[in-house]
C-alpha cells in the first residue's frame, strides 16, 4: 500500500508557486500553472496535479521554454479567438483569451479559440468547465508527442490527444468527460512506474512492438489507442483539428521539436465554445429539462455519469481542508526548496 500524507489545501498552491519560481517561471505562469495543478489535486486527479510539476520544472531545464513570456490575443472581428502563448506555458494563454472566447460565442453562437505555440502539460477539463460555468458548453482537444501507435501498428505517431467536453447544469456540477484517445494517460503510465505496478492487458507495446504490461517498456516503446480503429480515429482527427486546422504542430512535429530535452510537448491547442441559448431557439430550459431526463436515466439503472468521483472528491476534500497524497511525491516535491 502507498503511503500517503495530509497536504492542507493551502499548503498545495503555495508549494506548487514556490517550486515553479524558483525553476524560472514567472509570478504570472507561476499562478497559473498553481491554480490548474491544485484544482486538480483537489480532485484526486493525481496525474494530473502536483505530480505535474516535475515536468514543469523539467520542461525549464529543457532550456526551449519562455518562463516570463506573456501571451498575445490577437484582435479579431470573426468567432475566431487567435491567442499566441510565445513559446510559454498554455495556462496563461488560455486564461487571457477566455474572456473573449465566452463573449464572442454569446455574440454569434458558436466561437473557437486557437492557442499557438504553447507548451502544454495539464487537464483540459478545468478550462471546458470555464465555459459550462458561464452557461456554456464547451469542447477542447490538443495533440502531444508522438507516443501512441495507431491501431494496427508498432510505432508512435499520434500523441495521447486528449478531448474534453463540458455541458451546463443549473444548479449542480456540469456533463464533463475529460480523457486521453490512448488507453492510457501518459502521467498514469508513469504514476504505475512509481508505485512498482504492472500496467493493465492491451493498453502498450514494447519497443519491438510486443504487447507489455512493464511500465518502463511502455514508455520506451509505444502505447495504444483506446477502442482499437475508433479510438485510433479520434486520436487522428486531434491530430488534425490541433494541428494542421490552427497552424501548428502535429504529435511527430512536437517530437521532433524537442530533440530529446524531455519535458512539456510543445504545439496547439483548440477550444470550441456553443450557446444553448443560439442553438435552441432561446428555448434553453426546455431542452435542458431533456438532458436532465437522459442524466436521471443514467443514474436509475446505477451507472455514474463521468467526472461524478472527482465532483464527490472535491466535495470531500474541500470540506475537510486537505488533501491525500503520496509521502513519496510530496517529499520529492518539498526537497527541490531545500
Amino acid at each position: 500500500m502507498v503511503e500517503s500524507v495530509q497536504v492542507e489545501l493551502d499548503e498545495l498552491y503555495a508549494l506548487s508557486t514556490a517550486i515553479l519560481t524558483r525553476s524560472g517561471f514567472s509570478g504570472a505562469h507561476a499562478a497559473a500553472i498553481s491554480e490548474m495543478l491544485s484544482t486538480c489535486q483537489i480532485d484526486d486527479c493525481q496525474s494530473h496535479g502536483l505530480f505535474r510539476l516535475l515536468m514543469c520544472c523539467q520542461t525549464m531545464r529543457g532550456g526551449k521554454i519562455d518562463g516570463h513570456i506573456l501571451p498575445v490575443v490577437e484582435a479579431s472581428d470573426s468567432a475566431i479567438v487567435r491567442v499566441d502563448a510565445r513559446g510559454g506555458m498554455s495556462l496563461l494563454a488560455v486564461e487571457a483569451g477566455m474572456p473573449l472566447l465566452i463573449e464572442k460565442t454569446r455574440t454569434y453562437g458558436i466561437a473557437a479559440m486557437a492557442i499557438n505555440r504553447c507548451f502544454h502539460f495539464s487537464a483540459l477539463w478545468p478550462e471546458v468547465e470555464q465555459l459550462s460555468a458561464a452557461g456554456l458548453a464547451g469542447l477542447a482537444m490538443v495533440p502531444s508527442h508522438s507516443w501512441v501507435a495507431p491501431a494496427g501498428g508498432k510505432r508512435g505517431t499520434l500523441g495521447t490527444n486528449p478531448l474534453a467536453f463540458s455541458w451546463p447544469r443549473q444548479n449542480q456540477t456540469p456533463f464533463t468527460f475529460d480523457f486521453a484517445t490512448s488507453g492510457f494517460a501518459r502521467g498514469e503510465i508513469e504514476l504505475y512506474l512509481r508505485a512498482g505496478k504492472p500496467l493493465p492487458e492491451g493498453v502498450a507495446v514494447d519497443a519491438e512492438g510486443n504487447p507489455t504490461t512493464d511500465p518502463q517498456a511502455a514508455l520506451d516503446g509505444a502505447m495504444l489507442t483506446f477502442g482499437g480503429y475508433k479510438g485510433s480515429a479520434l486520436s487522428i482527427m486531434i491530430e488534425l483539428m490541433a494541428g494542421p486546422l490552427i497552424d501548428d504542430l502535429t504529435s511527430m512535429e512536437s517530437m521532433a521539436f524537442a530533440e530529446g530535452t524531455g519535458g512539456a510537448p510543445y504545439h496547439g491547442e483548440i477550444i470550441l465554445a456553443f450557446d444553448p441559448d443560439h442553438f435552441s431557439g432561446g428555448r434553453v430550459a426546455d431542452n435542458d429539462a431533456r438532458a436532465e431526463r437522459v442524466f436521471a436515466d443514467i443514474l436509475d439503472q446505477g451507472a455514474r455519469l463521468p467526472s461524478q468521483r472527482r465532483f464527490e472528491a472535491r466535495a470531500r476534500n474541500t470540506a475537510r481542508g486537505y488533501v491525500e497524497m503520496p509521502a513519496a511525491l510530496h517529499a520529492e516535491l518539498t526537497a527541490m526548496l531545500s
